[in-house]
């Protein structure tokens, strides 16, 4: 049984995400396409059906505050519970737990609504956790707006704290 964070990313080829945080591999990608004409005007070319990956965060590796124009689905796998930041464009948020406890207000499957800002960090203590992530239509890179620490505690201040953790300086 694999037991660190090491042994995952080394079974399951995971790398760093540079521009995001935490480690990823994708594992399927569809080989079926929307046209852009069947797509909501915000892709603005085709994407694939959807795809998936594996993504894991680390004490030292983080999610970094993050919106898509797409929902994402996360499934929690493996190690430590995480606590996801959802930012959204009505000037509210919330701390979601993703894990596998079974405990109240644990889930291990969470849905991000497109545009809803998401980062997320290991629980203090926490060694590692292993995700996945599927998004439809699939991702595109395009489709990624990273945050920016001081453009979004100006917008919501009360999550300043967390902001301050999901974000580089500058």
């Amino acid at each position: 049984m694999l037991q660190t964070a090491e042994e995952w990313i080394e079974r399951l080829g995971l790398r760093p995400l540079e521009d995001a945080g935490g480690y990823f591999r994708e594992t399927f990608r569809s080989d079926e396409t929307f046209g852009a004409e069947s797509l909501p005007a915000r892709y603005g070319a085709p994407r694939t059906h959807y795809n998936s990956i594996y993504y894991m965060v680390t004490p030292t590796s983080f999610s970094l505050l993050h919106r898509l124009k797409t929902d994402e689905i996360f499934h929690f796998h493996a190690g430590d519970p995480v606590f996801m930041l959802q930012l959204f464009e009505t000037g509210t948020g919330r701390t979601v737990r993703i894990g596998n406890s079974g405990e109240e207000g644990v889930e291990p499957q969470v849905h991000v609504p497109r545009r809803v800002w998401q980062g997320m960090r290991l629980e203090p203590g926490g060694k590692f956790a292993l995700l996945g992530a599927t998004v439809a239509p699939g991702f595109d890179r395009a489709d990624r707006e990273m945050g920016e620490r001081a453009k979004l505690v100006k917008g919501y201040p009360e999550f300043k704290f967390q902001i301050m953790n999901l974000t580089r300086p500058g």
